[in-house]
C-alpha cells in the first residue's frame, strides 16, 4: 500500500536540481540520462522545451478526470484499510488466536517486500511503455481473483502468499494511477487534482472500515467485495479517462535501472522529503494497522459495543476530521505559500494525538485520538503531497521517481504491523506502541527542516 503524492500547487515547478520556483513554460525540467533534449519536453538546468504532459501548455485533461481520480483512489484505500485493518486481522485471529499479534506482524512484514518492490518497478514499466491505463486495468482486474484466493486459504503460510500477491497487483494499479496527475494535469490545476486524490484516503478509509465491519463474520465474502470494487473502478477509469500515449523509453541494463532508482535519493530535498514521509507514515500505520486489536485488548469499550462496531465508529470520525484539515490545510498553505510550516506543525499534532490513548485506555480517549489524529494527518498529507512533487528530481521520470517516493508510503504502511507486533510483544501492551509512534511523528516533523527549495 502506498499513499500517493500526485499534485502540486499551481505556482511552482520542479527543476533538475530539485529547486522550486516560478513555473517555467514546461512546468518541469530535468533529464534522467545525459544526451540531447528529447521530445518529452524537459531539458536540464531549467531550460524550457516542448510541451510535456502536465505542463501549462499541455492539452486539457479528460473531462471528469478529477472525479475519476477520486473514485480510483477511494477504491484503492478502501481495500488497503478494510482488508488488512479488519478482514486479514480477523482471518489470522481465526487461524491462531493465541499467536495473532506475531502472525499478523509476520504476514505484514513479508508482504512489505512485495509492496516496496512492485511500486517503483511497475512505475518504471509504465514509463517504458508510455501508457498508464493498461497497468491500471491489469492491476485492478487481478485484484478480484487474488482476493478470492486470499479468502479461501486456511493457513498462515498460504495467507502470507496470497496477501503478497495482493500487494503486488495493488501496487501495479497504484503506481500507474499515481502517475496520472503529473502526466495529464496542467500545473495550474494540480491543486484541485491533489485535493481529489487526497480526499480518496479519508473517504476510502471510511468505506473500508464500514465494509470490513459489515463482513466481519463473513470475511471471505468481504474479500470478494473489495476485489470487485477495485476491478470495477479500474474498468470505469480506463474506459472514461482519455490517455495520449507518451513516447516509450528504451530499455536500460539492469545495473542502470537499479542505479536510476537509487539516484533519485541522491537529490538533497527529495531525500529529506522521503525520510519525513517514511517516518510519519510508519508512526501512523503502526497504530492504525493494529486498531482492531487495540480496541479488543487495550481500550475499555462501553457495554454492548464490540471492537468491530467501534472501528466502524472511529473511522468515519477520523475521516471527517481528515477531510476538514485536508481542505483547510491545502488552501492555507497555497494562500500563504508555506509548505514546511504546515507539514511540521501537522506532524507534531499527530504526535500529540498519540499521547492521549497512551495515558488513557478509555473509549473517550480513543474518540479524542481519532479526531486530533485525523486533523494532523489530513493536513500533513494534503500539504506534503504538494511539497514532495515540488522536489521530484526528474520530470520525464515522474512515474519512476513517484514510485521511489511511494516506497516511503508503501514500505512503512506494510512494515508497520511487523514493527508494532515486536513492540507489543516486547512491552506486553500497547502503551509503548503509542509512545514510539509519537516519537516517529516528531522525527517526521523535524525531517522537513533541511529541505531548501520549498518554504
Amino acid at each position: 500500500m502506498a499513499l500517493s503524492s500526485p499534485g502540486t500547487g499551481p505556482e511552482t515547478g520542479a527543476t533538475s536540481t530539485g529547486t522550486a520556483g516560478p513555473a517555467t513554460p514546461t512546468g518541469a525540467t530535468g533529464a534522467s540520462t545525459p544526451g540531447p533534449a528529447a521530445p518529452a519536453g524537459a531539458t536540464g538546468k531549467g531550460v524550457p522545451g516542448p510541451a510535456v504532459p502536465g505542463s501549462p501548455t499541455a492539452p486539457r485533461p479528460t473531462r471528469g478526470l478529477l472525479p475519476l481520480l477520486f473514485t480510483g483512489n477511494t477504491a484503492m484505500y478502501a481495500l488497503y484499510i478494510g482488508v488488512p485493518g479488519m478482514l486479514l486481522a480477523l482471518q489470522i485471529e481465526a487461524i491462531d488466536p493465541a499467536g495473532k499479534v506475531a502472525n499478523f506482524g509476520l504476514v505484514s512484514g513479508i508482504s512489505a517486500i512485495f509492496a516496496t518492490v512492485f511500486n517503483p518497478v511497475a512505475g518504471a514499466l509504465s514509463d517504458r511503455s508510455g501508457r498508464r491505463n493498461p497497468w491500471i486495468l491489469a492491476g485492478g482486474l487481478l485484484a478480484l481473483p487474488v482476493m478470492l484466493l486470499l479468502g479461501s486459504v486456511h493457513t498462515i503460510l498460504l495467507v502470507t502468499i496470497a496477501w503478497c500477491l495482493g500487494q503486488a497487483v495493488m501496487n501495479v494499479y497504484q503506481a500507474a494511477l499515481t502517475s496520472v496527475v503529473p502526466d495529464r494535469v496542467p500545473l495550474a490545476a494540480r491543486g484541485k487534482a491533489s485535493a481529489a486524490v487526497g480526499l480518496g484516503f479519508p473517504v476510502g478509509s471510511t468505506v473500508g472500515a464500514l465494509l470490513g465491519a459489515a463482513f466481519s463474520e463473513h470475511y471471505r465474502t468481504g474479500y470478494l467485495v473489495f476485489g470487485a470494487i477495485v476491478a470495477a473502478t479500474a474498468v470505469l477509469f480506463t474506459a472514461c479517462a482519455r490517455e495520449e500515449r507518451m513516447p516509450p523509453k528504451a530499455a536500460l541494463p539492469v545495473k542502470a535501472q537499479i542505479a536510476a532508482f537509487g539516484g533519485a535519493l541522491k537529490d538533497h530535498d527529495f531525500r529529506w522529503a522521503f525520510i519525513g514521509r517514511a517516518l510519519l507514515v510508519l508512526g501512523y500505520f503502526a497504530v492504525a494497522g493494529f486498531q482492531l486489536y487495540i480496541l479488543k485488548d487495550h481500550t475499555d469499550l462501553p457495554a454492548g459495543l464490540s471492537a468491530e462496531e467501534a472501528v466502524a465508529i472511529l473511522m468515519p470520525v477520523n475521516s471527517v476530521a481528515m477531510v476538514v484539515s485536508t481542505v483547510l490545510g491545502g488552501w492555507l498553505s497555497d494562500r500563504l505559500d508555506r509548505r514546511k510550516l504546515f507539514v511540521g506543525a501537522s506532524a507534531a499534532l499527530a504526535a500529540l494525538a498519540l499521547l492521549v490513548p497512551a495515558f488513557s485506555a478509555s473509549w473517550t480517549a480513543m474518540l479524542v485520538f481519532s479526531v486530533v489524529n485525523g486533523l494532523g494527518f489530513g493536513c500533513y498529507m494534503a500539504v506534503d503531497t504538494a511539497l514532495v512533487t515540488m522536489v521530484l528530481p526528474r520530470a520525464e521520470d515522474a512515474a519512476r521517481d513517484m514510485g521511489v517516493l511511494n516506497v516511503a508510503n508503501a514500505g512503512p504502511q506494510i512494515v508497520a504491523p511487523f514493527v508494532a507486533s515486536l513492540i507489543v510483544s516486547l512491552s506486553g501492551g500497547y502503551t509503548a506502541l503509542f509512545l514510539v509512534a509519537a516519537v516517529l511523528s516528531v522525527l517526521g516533523a523535524l525531517a522537513v527542516r533541511p529541505i531548501r527549495s520549498v518554504r
